[in-house]
């Protein structure tokens, strides 16, 4: 893999602000920049507890709106259901109120198992509850046997319990038909969802789904990015939030106000875009490691080995972010996690 060159040139500077998120409650999604939270682990893949607090307050430093804990970047396959619910609780804490927190995790084969781990997971003091679209049913089963297994796990949850649909591509992607995104704006207890179509077309039809309901779409996916904020999308919810969080909460909060910069700052983060999803999320621990970050690239999933043409791609990326934040006022050094 070549070197990254420089994708753009620096203008003289305007200064941006990032608005603080306020308290928010129990059932509100804000619009913005909702990380999907790493997992840092020990050399013994025990997890880094403290590297996890940092972590918290730098997605939050960042801009982040919300955090989006227990899910596949935090390698919740991989977790135990003790573990799962510590993390859940761990984010809520130190969030301490200033950004909601949402979590995934519920699984099982039976609906009562699925019911009482949301319950568990509510307990940590979570905002919603995000459901995976791929664990209502298995990959070779119809929409009607999925809609069916759907209605059953949601009566048998809590009807009070904000939830959340997640397209999560593992263990295999289910993509939402246009009936069930209906069906879930109809049902009133749903309040996010991930959209990981990668499709304009589809995203747009989502939205006009959506419209005067309480579920707000995040899209997951960069290259659609600017194109679904313009059609009403409310934020985004992807990976490369591990990598450039400040980018894309600008992005977020300014794509309307300052279009032709947040068109340069999207072509930029769009071509980058295979580089950050490149042996995702041991490629992001060591984005972050290379930026002085406290945290280990150990991960449960995979620990590939980074060449020195990797390290030099990663920082490369890393300096072409940096030139980024000078242009954008936000600062010189976007890997500090300010203690709170």
């Amino acid at each position: 893999m070549a070197k990254v060159t420089s994708l753009n040139r620096l203008i003289p500077c305007k200064i941006f602000q990032i608005v603080p998120a306020k308290t928010i409650l129990s059932n509100d999604i804000p619009a913005g920049l909702w990380p999907v939270m790493l997992t840092p682990f020990k050399s013994d893949l025990s997890i880094d507890w403290p590297a996890y607090d940092r972590l918290v307050d730098w997605y939050i430093a960042s801009g982040a709106s919300g955090l989006f804990a227990v899910c596949l970047s935090s390698e919740m396959f991989l977790l135990s259901e003790d573990e799962r619910l510590l993390l859940a609780k761990r984010a809520v804490a130190r969030a301490r109120g200033r950004v909601p927190v949402i979590a995934a995790g519920a699984f099982g084969d039976r609906d009562e198992i699925v019911a009482a781990f949301v319950k568990r997971l509510m307990a940590t003091g979570i905002s919603a509850a995000i459901c995976l679209t791929n664990q209502f049913c298995t990959e070779f089963e119809s929409a009607e046997r999925w809609q069916k297994a759907a209605d059953r796990i949601l009566a048998a949850i809590d009807p009070s319990v904000p939830l959340g649909l997640y397209e999560c591509p593992q263990p295999y992607p289910r993509l939402l038909t246009p009936a069930q995104t209906e069906w879930a704006a109809r049902q009133g207890r749903f309040r996010f969802l991930k959209d990981t179509s990668c499709s304009m077309q589809v995203i747009r039809s989502r939205i006009g789904a959506l419209r005067g309901t309480g579920m707000r779409l995040f899209n997951a996916n960069t290259p659609t990015l600017l194109d679904s904020l313009h059609a009403g999308a409310r934020g985004y919810s992807g990976i490369a939030a591990n990598y450039m969080p400040k980018l894309y909460s600008w992005l977020c909060a300014n794509f309307a106000a300052e279009p032709a910069t947040a068109e340069r700052l999207h072509r930029f983060l769009s071509v980058a875009d295979p580089l950050v999803g490149a042996r995702y999320p041991a490629s992001a621990k060591t984005f972050l490691h290379l930026g002085k970050f406290k945290i280990s690239p150990k991960c449960r999933l995979a620990n590939p080995a980074f060449s020195e043409e990797d390290i030099l791609v990663l920082t490369s990326l890393r300096d072409e972010a940096v030139a980024w934040h000078r242009e954008l006022g936000l600062g010189d050094i976007i890997f500090d996690a300010p203690s709170v």
